[in-house]
């Protein structure tokens, strides 16, 4: 049985295009929706997101750059705000 799952946001800054194109696979690998260009989000158990750490590094390597993993409880989640503005189309 899992336990409970969090709101996990992986946020990275990665200079060289061939490592932030796979960290972006490992997420997608373990389910996370693309928000942002280099922001990844959904639900992941605490095994599931120290197994994705460990990935994560795994993959970053000897590359120069930054990867931050973020757990929100449901509390949290429910009371973030943003702000979209989407331009027009022509």
């Amino acid at each position: 049985m899992r336990g409970q799952e969090l709101m996990t946001y992986v946020v990275y800054d990665i200079t060289n295009d061939r490592a932030r194109l796979k960290i972006s696979e490992v997420c997608k690998d373990y389910g996370l929706d693309h928000i942002q260009y280099s922001v990844f989000s959904g639900p992941l158990d605490a095994t599931r997101r120290n197994e994705m750490f460990t990935r994560l590094g795994d993959t970053l390597g000897n590359n120069e750059g930054k990867v931050m993993m973020l757990q929100l409880c449901e509390k949290d989640v429910a009371e973030r705000r943003e702000i979209v503005r989407m331009r027009p189309r022509d």
